[in-house]
């Protein structure tokens, strides 16, 4: 069944539009009311790179970070989409030095690291990237050494059916309310198995990880990563990227996560709310214009926000810097009754 997506953002050439970007959105509480929506709040999407808190969360719950002596920096970047950045590949190593894992036992392959093309940069014709430099390569450390907590094997430690892989879905299944077995699975860009949830489901993950309402058992794990990751918010993502900025428009209050193909989420702890929207073409630079709509129309951000407002209304450039358009948000929240 296609979602029901409507018209979120459109993107213009000169006073005229080109392109229209549909989408959905949700905000929820923490126990999963759907409070304001735009477009349909239970669309079916893939978690991407926002489910990363999630995966993380078994190691948490088991106590790694005690047992291994990671740092709040090491337990961010078990969540991190970062970009690559020495000080990230550095803590990498240090995570995997933890969990007695060497570089190559990474499974998440390489590609040039995000910090060239955010500050539009060319990496130098000698340079050389490995695995370490993967965005990914924090979530998958931080798997090798959940299988070095527990004497799991680490060749296969991708598959499905593989002991961490199951815990992961079963842990979200339980915090949901759902069964494992009824969450849609698929293949991460990073190689890893990925999950499908309503944007209902997706926010309201969101919302406990940043103000509990898991239970008793599992708060305190979402509070050591909703820590973390506040603490170091250039851990999980780097130097011009947009998790940043998000975080630091929250000022430890929010966290705040991209995902591939136009996926994005923000918890807010003041508030108790969890938001997560999906631009329907995937297209990253229009998932930034509505999440911080979405966040205006909520009283979260005041239109000069001095680390948000670059996406009120986001110039379009030619190769030549030429300013040809713009990207806006064209809906209105409306709050569900």
């Amino acid at each position: 069944m296609v979602p029901g997506y409507v018209p979120l953002v459109v993107a213009t050439r000169g006073d005229a539009v080109e392109n229209v970007h549909y989408g959905a959105a949700a905000v929820v509480d923490r126990g999963g009311r759907v409070l304001h929506a735009v477009g349909d709040p239970h669309a079916l999407v893939f978690t991407r790179s926002t489910l990363k808190a999630f995966q993380a969360l078994p190691f948490v719950l088991d106590g790694g970070p005690r047992d291994l002596g990671l740092s709040d920096e090491q337990v961010a970047l078990t969540t991190a989409s970062h970009s690559g950045e020495p000080f990230h590949v550095a803590a990498v190593d240090a995570l995997l030095a933890r969990a007695g894992q060497p570089p190559e036992a990474l499974q998440c392959g390489c590609h040039v690291p995000y910090v060239y093309e955010t500050l539009g940069r060319v990496p130098p014709a000698d340079a050389r990237f490995d695995a370490r430099h993967h965005n990914c390569s924090g979530k998958h450390a931080g798997f090798l050494a959940y299988c070095r907590l527990h004497g799991l094997s680490t060749h296969d430690y991708l598959e499905r059916g593989h002991p961490l892989q199951r815990r992961i879905r079963e842990q979200v299944g339980a915090l949901l309310g759902r069964p494992a077995a009824s969450l849609p699975v698929g293949t991460d860009g990073c190689s890893a198995p990925n999950l499908a949830l309503p944007l209902s489901g997706l926010a309201r993950l969101w919302a406990m990880l940043a103000g509990g309402g898991a239970g008793a058992a599992v708060d305190p794990a979402l509070e050591t990563l909703f820590g973390a990751m506040t603490a170091h918010p250039e851990a999980v993502s780097g130097t011009g990227r947009s998790d940043l900025y998000f975080a630091r428009a929250g000022r430890g209050d929010w966290v705040a996560k991209v995902g591939a193909d136009g996926v994005q989420v923000v918890g807010v702890r003041s508030r108790g709310l969890g938001v997560a929207l999906k631009i329907a073409d995937g297209r990253s630079e229009a998932r930034f214009v509505a999440a911080f709509a979405v966040l205006r129309a909520l009283g979260l951000v005041a239109p000069d926000d001095p680390e948000l407002s670059r996406y009120a209304r986001l110039p379009i450039r030619n190769v030549r810097g030429t300013v040809t358009g713009e990207m806006r948000a064209v809906f209105e929240l409306s709050e569900v009754r």
